[in-house]
């Protein structure tokens, strides 16, 4: 069928042309505002129903042979909360920070688990079901933290999972202002040194490689 097959029938027995009405961001834009927060509003409380709204797209999205093997623990503010936090890490690039600020710690969390052993399969869902996830996180207002930095054992025993975990989200209000910078191709430093993110006069800066410099020739 020809791109815009319908628009053009229509244009054709009506006599006008159709206007398209955007509703809602464009996927851009949620991706621009889809930041790693590390710092959230205490006055702002997640509910489990805004968790369950966010753990929802994983009945939307594509999965590896269709397994659908990965599992939720929504945990919010509460001891579970304070359980979790005691048992991930932030921030790592910024060491003497200690990251996140006393006062600003998250303390609404997903815990991604999955029911098969952890391979290639389980891994790529797990990515894309963490960004859908904080796209979504995004749209309703929200922001989030995709953590790989935890105790996997100790998390499994205190929450008493079935299943092990494979990642930590936290969920919240962040307070943190984060910009995008480009990376200089022409900089001599390792990948390490040139892809870490770094924070001046309270901005929060992450470097990003350029389109022109992600395209092979």
């Amino acid at each position: 069928m020809a791109d815009n097959y319908l628009e053009k029938r229509y244009e054709e027995v009506f006599g006008q042309k159709t206007k398209v009405k955007r509703i809602g961001h464009t996927l851009d834009e949620l991706l621009l505002r889809n930041r790693s927060h590390r710092g959230y509003l205490k006055d702002f409380v997640v509910s489990r129903d805004m968790l369950e709204r966010i753990v929802s797209v994983n009945t939307k999205i594509p999965s590896w042979c269709n397994q659908q093997a990965l599992r939720f623990k929504l945990i919010t503010k509460g001891i579970e909360a304070e359980k979790v936090l005691s048992m991930v890490k932030m921030g790592a690039a910024l060491p003497e920070l200690h990251l996140p600020i006393a006062g600003t710690e998250p303390e609404a969390f997903i815990i991604c688990c999955t029911t098969i052993p952890e391979f290639r399969g389980v891994d790529i869902d797990l990515g894309i079901s963490l960004q859908s996830m904080c796209l979504k996180a995004v749209e309703m207002g929200l922001n989030g933290l995709i953590i790989g930095n935890y105790n996997r054992q100790h998390l499994q025993e205190e929450l008493h999972l079935p299943y092990d975990p494979v990642a930590v989200l936290a969920i919240g209000k962040g307070t943190e202002k984060i910009e995008l910078v480009p990376i200089d191709p022409s900089d001599t430093r390792s990948v390490k040194a040139s892809h870490a993110y770094y924070r001046s006069d309270g901005v929060h800066y992450v470097p990003k490689v350029q389109l022109k410099d992600l395209i092979i020739d």
